[in-house]
Order: C-alpha cells, then sequence, then structure tokens
C-alpha cells in the first residue's frame, strides 16, 4: 500500500513541514515571548525616546511622543500597575464567567452527547457535511472538541462504509481550520473581543466591542466552510488511492456513537430547557421599556449584549445541570460548583500566559510605541493609495504566516492587535471588521502546521488505522482542505465587506 510519506508526490511540502517544525520548536513558550518582547519593546522605546521620535495623532491633530519605559516613570508604571494590569485585561472576567458555564456542559457529558447525536444520526450522503459542521459547532468546548470529535469522526465514517482515515481528517480540519467559524458563541469570542476592545480604545476611550461582535459572520462562515469541506472531500480526497486502513488495525467499539436511554433523555430535557429560557429572554426583551434595553428601547447597545457573557454562561449551565442531573453526573448541588472550579482549573494555562500579556500590552500602551506605529502606518498606507481590499489581503497574508509559529489565537491576536487594529481605525475601518479578517488568518493555517499540539494529536488518532502515517501524510490530506477553506471564506469576507453586511449585533462591516 502507498502512502504520502512513500512517495515524491509531495515532497517539498514535507521539507517544508520539517523546516517549520524546526523553527517552531525554537521559539520559546508564549509565556516567555512575551516577557522577551516586553524587554525588548523597553528597549526600543529608551532609543526613540532619546531621539525624541513624536508623532501626530490623526484622531485628534495632538503630538504623541514616545515615552522611556526603562526611566524612573516607566519602572513606576510597571510596578505600580502589575496587579491592575491583569484584573482590568478585559478577556479576564469575561472568559472566566463563560467558562464556569460552558464546564457544567463538558464535565456532565452534555457536550459529547451533542456530538454524537450530529455525526450519527444522519444519512449515509451526508456524513461528511455532518461531521464538518458538528466541527464548526464543537469549538465551544475549545480544546475538548479535539479530543472528542476526531476520534468521533473516524468512527461515523466507519460506520457507514467509508474510511475512518478521511472521517479524522475531515474533523480534524473543520476544527482546526475552521476554528474562529463556531455558529455558537464560545470562550474564544469573549478572548479576542477582549483583546480588540482593548486595542480600539487607543484610538476611541469609548470603544465596545461585544463577544457577539462577529456572530453573524460566524453563522455564515461555518456554513461555508462545511459546504466546501465537503465539495473538496468528494472531488480530491475521496480520489485517493492511500486512504484504507492497515488490515491489523484494532477494530472500533460498534456502541461508541449510541446514546443510552438515560443520555437521550438527558438530551431531550436540555432541548426543553434551553427553549424555556430562549423564550423567557425573548419575553424580557421584548417590551421596549424592558430594564435590559439600552436608551430608547435599543437592543443593540444596551444592558442585555453589554453582560452576553452571563447570559451565554447561564444557558450553558442550565443545559450542563438538567443533562448532567438526568444521567447522574451531578447527585447533589455541590456538584455544581466542583464541575465549575474544574473548568476554571482547565483555564489556568491560559490565565497564567493572560498575566504576560496584560503587562505586555500595558507596557506597549504606555511607551505610545503602538500609536506610532499606528499612525505612520495608515499615513503611509494612504499616501500609497493602495484600496483597502488590497490592505485586506496583506494583513491576511501576514497573519497567517504568523498564525503557522504562533498556533495560539490569543497570543497572536495580543501581539497584532494593538498595532493592526488602531491602523484600520484610522483608515476607517471598525475594529470588528479587523477582528472578522483576523479570524480567517487564526483558522486557516492551523490544520497544516505541526507547531499545533492537536496537529499531533490528530497524528496519534490517524496512527490507529495506518500506523506508518506521519507528518507529510497528515499534512498531505489537510492542505487540500485548508488553502480551499481559506481561500473561499476570504472571498465571503470580501463580499460581506463589499455589501455592507453587519457582522454582528451592532456591529457594522464599514
Amino acid at each position: 500500500m502507498s502512502t504520502a510519506t512513500d512517495t515524491k508526490e509531495l515532497p517539498r511540502l514535507i521539507r517544508a513541514m520539517a523546516v517549520i517544525e524546526r523553527v517552531g520548536n525554537a521559539l520559546p513558550h508564549p509565556f516567555w515571548l512575551f516577557w522577551i518582547l516586553s524587554a525588548i519593546l523597553a528597549v526600543v522605546s529608551a532609543i526613540l525616546a532619546a531621539l525624541d521620535v513624536s508623532v501626530v495623532s490623526p484622531k485628534d491633530g495632538k503630538t504623541v511622543a514616545v515615552q522611556n519605559l526603562l526611566s524612573g516613570d516607566g519602572l513606576q508604571m510597571a510596578v505600580s500597575t502589575a496587579v491592575s494590569n491583569f484584573a482590568e485585561f478585559p478577556p479576564m472576567a469575561t472568559i472566566v464567567v463563560v467558562i464556569m458555564g460552558v464546564a457544567l456542559a463538558e464535565r456532565t457529558g452534555f457536550l459529547q452527547s451533542l456530538m454524537k447525536v450530529t455525526v450519527s444520526r444522519v444519512p449515509t450522503s451526508m456524513v461528511v457535511f455532518a461531521v464538518a459542521f458538528a466541527g464548526t459547532m464543537a469549538h465551544v468546548a475549545s480544546a475538548a472538541a479535539y479530543i472528542i470529535l476526531v476520534p468521533l469522526g473516524g468512527l461515523a465514517f466507519r460506520a457507514v462504509g467509508r474510511s475512518p482515515i478521511l472521517g479524522i481528517v475531515v474533523a480534524y480540519t473543520a476544527i482546526a481550520s475552521g476554528y474562529d467559524a463556531s455558529p455558537i458563541p464560545t470562550p474564544n469570542d469573549a478572548i479576542f473581543a477582549g483583546i480588540t476592545e482593548a486595542a480600539a480604545k487607543t484610538v476611541d476611550p469609548n470603544a465596545s466591542v461585544s463577544p457577539l461582535s462577529n456572530w453573524f459572520f460566524n453563522i455564515a462562515s461555518s456554513v461555508l466552510l462545511a459546504l466546501v469541506i465537503t465539495l473538496v472531500t468528494k472531488l480530491v480526497l475521496s480520489k485517493r488511492d492511500d486512504l484504507e486502513a492497515d488490515p491489523d488495525a484494532p477494530g472500533d467499539d460498534p456502541d461508541a456513537l449510541t446514546l443510552s436511554s438515560r443520555e437521550k433523555t438527558g438530551l431531550l430535557r436540555a432541548a426543553i430547557v434551553f427553549g424555556l429560557a430562549a423564550v423567557a429572554i425573548v419575553a424580557v426583551l421584548a417590551p421596549h421599556n424592558s430594564p435590559l434595553r439600552g436608551e430608547n428601547g435599543s437592543i443593540v447597545d444596551s444592558p442585555f449584549l453589554d453582560g452576553i457573557a452571563m447570559v451565554v454562561a447561564v444557558l450553558f449551565g442550565l443545559v450542563g445541570i438538567t443533562y448532567g442531573v438526568t444521567v447522574g453526573a451531578i447527585e447533589k448541588a455541590a456538584d455544581v460548583p466542583r464541575l465549575m472550579a474544574e473548568g476554571i482549573k482547565q483555564m489556568a494555562p491560559v490565565l497564567v500566559l493572560f498575566f504576560a500579556i496584560a503587562q505586555f500590552l500595558a507596557y506597549f500602551s504606555w511607551s505610545r510605541i503602538g500609536d506610532l506605529l499606528s499612525a505612520e502606518s495608515a499615513r503611509w498606507l494612504g499616501d500609497l493609495g493602495a484600496p483597502t481590499i488590497v490592505i485586506f489581503l496583506g494583513i491576511l497574508v501576514l497573519l497567517t504566516l504568523i498564525n503557522i509559529l504562533v498556533t495560539s489565537g490569543s497570543a497572536m491576536w495580543s501581539l497584532t492587535a494593538p498595532i493592526l487594529v488602531p491602523m484600520m481605525m484610522l483608515l476607517d475601518v471598525p475594529a470588528e471588521t479587523t477582528q472578522a479578517l483576523f479570524r480567517i488568518a487564526d483558522s486557516g493555517s492551523t490544520a497544516i502546521t505541526p507547531m499545533s499540539p492537536y496537529f499531533v494529536m490528530a497524528l496519534g488518532f490517524l496512527q490507529r488505522y495506518r500506523k506508518n502515517a506521519g507528518i507529510g501524510t497528515l499534512a498531505s490530506y489537510t492542505l487540500p482542505l485548508a488553502l480551499a477553506m481559506t481561500v473561499a471564506w476570504t472571498l465571503l469576507f470580501l463580499a460581506w465587506w463589499a455589501l455592507g453586511i453587519p457582522l454582528g449585533p451592532g456591529a457594522p462591516v464599514r
């Protein structure tokens, strides 16, 4: 049996993957990366301040001079604001609140059962689309999406007589290269919105970015990407002659996709509770003078959207508790806070990274280097006269290349948002639009880079069915899907921009 790694079909790709892996492995952990960048920032600020570098701000016409982080004032700022920088880091509180609710849905098994239903109860002809679309919805479970859905993809495909290798590839690519296209609000939406808002405030102190600021775009993106995966799988991947599993590969558990009667009852009850909660929310919001509406009855600028993270957390919490009580995962009231705490514990590495990111962003803002870069970049692009769409494509290429090495979305956006968001705002492009562009780059190349820890995880699942599969094997399968998804997603974004469709509630695209 021939495999992609045994032939010369993609030698350049395999060599490129090896180079990317070596370069990426040489990078420090993102926690240390931000401290190293802070040190570099301090030195650069000292040099620019000594040269009296300044810029006239396009937003108010005032002169903005670079401030020296290595000065007494800089040291005073760094020490006195360290705790508040962390405590007031925009994504901090929001992500913790959302995760507490999502943890109840995940830890009780609700999300896993929901994924089983999604991939198992569909006609054979629809199995590719079902697994792909489930991949876009699975992001609500964060990293657990890979652990749950990737092996389920293989099981679902084998159950309908198709290659389990293809099922693993479809599930993994749908999650990785469509990671920021979930039709359901996810913890990442809260993280990205917080980082975007912090960057936008350097231009507009009153800027506010909701976790739902890209929701409409995300819904359309998830459907489009699932359709693209289905099409490419049918026209390209299914034509390959190396998809058969090894003859001595272990058999799958035939009951792995089967729900017990208690799980079915739990899902039904959870659906009823969700429906009742949704009706209650609509009923409260319906009156023009509702306390959850804003001035003049506005929903776009309202307490409801300001507190949408809490609403999302409560909805997930309600369905999680309902399901958990039904299946026995929650036996007493004390189990609820215990499961919520387990969710927070799972987020501990992210919170530690947030501390380093929060300090870097505070130093970056105080030094005013961000103002300098944004203003000069906006002026240069304005003088260049490049069409906005060309600028979009340039940003997309830049972020895609960065994403190959820095696969953490929050880390990459924290690095680039302080420059890109203000720069684009000065070109009259809303912060939410730049964030939508970032989503495409943050997702597209993830499925092909070995720097993602989930790439290695997916390879492990693949090796269950083909022992000699390697990095090149998986990359050769995911590459056509990832490229097609990125191109289609970019075209959707450009059409969205051209038509002027809002990206989400209260979030105009231009």
